[in-house]
C-alpha cells in the first residue's frame, strides 16, 4: 500500500486483503432475527489468535461474527453500544437476552473476538446448547500484542477522538465500541495509561470469569491453545477433520495493515469534504459575480458577500481538520514504528 493510493485509490490487491473495508452493508442490526442458529461462543480475549480461529470455524462450515465485521456494517456499532451501555453504565432499558443478541449475531452461528468476549456470561446464558471456546494465550506474549493493536490507538487525546467521531460517521459508531466499552468498560480504565496497568489481570480475569460460568457445565468449554491443530477442536464439535492445515493469520501485520488502509479512508473522507467545500464556494463565488454585472442591489450583494464568507470559513476548518488528520496519521504512524 502507497501514499499513491490515497490520492487516486486503493488498487486491486489492498482491495482484495482487506474486502470488508470496502463495502457497507448499512444494516439496522435492531431490525434483524436469528435465522441460524448460535452454535460456537468464541470469547477469547482479543489478540489471543481470534482472527485464526473465526478462519477454522468457517472451513468447518461456521459462519463466525469478529471484530473486523463492523468495519464492513459500522451501524452494528450502534446495537453493540446499547450493550455496552446495559453491562457497563446501567441502562435497564436494555436486557442482555437471546432476543437482544439474536439482533446482534443472528446472521451467523459462530463469534470470536471483541465485541462478543465482552459478554461472555451472558452469551453463555442466552445460548444454553451453544459450546464454548476459550483460545488462551501466554499472557507475557499476549500483551505486547494487545497493546499494539488496541491500546496505543487510545493514546490520542480524548478530545481528538471525539473530533473524529464528530466528522466521520464511521469513527462515530465503531470507535466507542473500543473506547467506551473495551477500553472504559471492560477493563475499567478512565485512559490509555490505566489501560496498560489492568491489562494483564483484567485478562487473566477475564479467562478465570469463563471458568466459573462454566464449571457445572464442564463439557461445553474448551479451553483452546494456537498450535493444537485441528484434533481438539474437531473433537469438541463433533466435526470431521479439513484435509487441510489449521488455518494461522498473523493477526499483528493484518491488523496494522487494516488500520492503515482505514485512516487513509478517513483521510480520503475529509478531503472529499474539502473539495465539495471548495465546490460550494466557487459557485457562491460565480453566482456572486453574477448578480453584480446584472446590476442588482447593494443590499443583495451584501448577502451574497456573506454568505461566501460563512462558505470560505466552513473551507478552511475543512482544511484545518484534514491539516489535522495528516498530523495524526503521520504520528500513528512513526508510534507503531516504534519512534514516537
Amino acid at each position: 500500500m502507497s501514499l499513491a493510493e490515497f490520492f487516486f485509490g486503493f488498487n486491486s490487491a489492498t482491495r482484495a486483503e482487506h474486502p470488508h473495508l470496502f463495502v457497507n452493508h448499512d444494516i439496522d442490526r435492531s431490525q434483524c432475527r436469528r435465522v441460524v442458529p448460535m452454535e460456537v461462543l468464541g470469547l477469547g480475549m482479543g489478540r489471543t489468535g481470534t482472527a485464526s480461529m473465526r478462519a477454522a470455524l468457517e472451513i468447518l462450515g461456521i459462519p463466525t461474527y469478529h471484530g473486523a465485521d463492523m468495519h464492513s456494517n459500522p451501524r452494528d456499532g450502534d446495537i453493540w453500544v446499547e450493550a455496552i451501555n446495559a453491562k457497563y453504565y446501567g441502562d435497564t432499558s436494555v436486557k442482555l437476552d437471546a432476543d437482544f443478541f439474536d439482533k446482534a449475531l443472528g446472521h451467523v452461528s459462530g463469534c470470536t473476538d471483541y465485541p462478543p468476549n465482552m459478554f461472555g456470561p451472558e452469551l453463555i446464558a442466552s445460548y444454553p446448547a451453544a459450546k464454548v471456546v476459550l483460545v488462551t494465550r501466554d499472557p507475557e506474549a499476549w500483551y505486547p500484542s494487545f497493546e499494539r493493536a488496541l491500546i496505543r490507538g487510545q493514546d490520542s487525546p480524548a478530545w481528538f477522538r471525539r473530533f473524529l467521531a464528530l466528522v466521520d460517521d464511521q469513527t462515530s459508531r465503531v470507535q466507542p465500541v473500543i473506547w467506551r466499552g473495551m477500553m472504559q468498560g471492560q477493563f475499567g480504565a478512565r485512559d490509555s495509561v490505566e489501560w496498560r496497568r489492568r491489562a494483564k489481570a483484567v485478562y487473566a480475569a477475564h479467562n478465570d470469569e469463563i471458568r466459573e460460568t462454566l464449571r457445572d457445565q464442564p463439557e461445553r468449554l474448551l479451553e483452546y491453545r494456537l498450535g493444537s491443530g485441528w484434533g481438539p477442536l474437531c473433537d469438541f464439535l463433533g466435526k470431521e477433520v479439513p484435509d487441510r492445515d489449521f488455518p494461522r493469520v498473523n493477526e499483528t501485520a493484518q491488523h496494522d495493515a487494516m488500520i492503515r488502509v482505514f485512516v487513509m479512508q478517513v483521510g480520503q473522507r475529509f478531503l472529499l469534504g474539502l473539495l465539495k467545500a471548495a465546490g460550494v464556494g466557487l459557485v457562491a463565488v460565480a453566482a456572486w459575480r453574477w448578480w453584480r454585472l446584472n446590476g442588482h442591489g447593494a443590499g443583495v450583494e451584501v448577502f451574497v458577500m456573506q454568505v461566501g464568507r460563512v462558505l470560505l470559513d466552513n473551507m478552511a476548518n475543512t482544511a484545518g481538520a484534514m491539516a489535522v488528520a495528516v498530523i495524526a496519521w503521520r504520528w500513528w504512524r512513526l508510534k507503531m514504528d516504534g519512534r514516537a
